[in-house]
């Protein structure tokens, strides 16, 4: 847990007027009620993370592509697919944005992480 989840555990046991300990332990029986829904959140972020890993190699593929386009312009030759190679890049970058957007917005509804 990192400072900012421990601040809003501490908050919420606060704004309950339950201790650290009681709070805890009324969260993860809630939790352990409904493991349908537990694992839906947990897997909603999970999906969000492999979109993002997925995006992240799919930019480092495309950074070999602008590689070998730099190269053959620097040795004169045309590069007939660099607006498709530019393309790309601009979804990918989309698709880390929207994936790195979605992940924040899940943690920030107070989401489980």
């Amino acid at each position: 847990m990192n400072d900012t989840e421990y601040k809003r555990f501490t908050d919420a046991a606060a704004h309950c007027q339950m201790t650290n300990a009681a709070f805890l332990a009324y969260a993860v029986d809630k939790a352990a009620r409904d493991l349908t829904r537990t694992a839906a959140e947990i897997a909603t972020e999970r999906e969000i993370i492999e979109e993002l890993f997925a995006a992240r190699r799919n930019l480092g593929r495309i950074h070999g592509l602008f590689n070998q386009v730099a190269r053959a312009l620097n040795s004169g030759a045309d590069a007939p697919y660099l607006n498709a190679a530019a393309q790309a890049v601009r979804s990918a970058a989309r698709r880390m944005e929207d994936a790195a957007d979605a992940l924040l917005a899940h943690r920030d509804s107070g989401a489980a992480a």
